[in-house]
């Protein structure tokens, strides 16, 4: 797995979600949503990153639990989105 990567998901998530943050402080396994997480994410950040990966990576992310197991911390959504990338050629 790309560390390049893993460190764009983290600048993308903080951009997206408009949090004052260095992005090479979040770690990979860090859980990104909710009360417990450092970053406090939400709904509304959960749909917002989803948004931003679309347009980024092109990549849709349906309303499921699966996609709330993907965005569940960077490392899960690194590969998800290397296995979707290898799958497309």
């Amino acid at each position: 797995m790309s560390a390049e990567l893993r460190l764009a998901l983290k600048a993308l998530i903080v951009e997206a979600c408009d949090k004052d943050c260095d992005p090479a402080s979040i770690t990979d396994d860090e859980v990104l949503f909710g009360p417990e997480a450092p970053l406090q994410l939400d709904s509304l950040d959960a749909l917002q990153v989803s948004m931003a990966i679309k347009k980024q990576y092109g990549l849709r992310l349906p309303d499921s639990k699966e996609t709330r197991r993907i965005l569940s911390n960077v490392a899960n959504l690194a590969d998800h989105l290397e296995g979707w990338l290898a799958s497309r050629g």
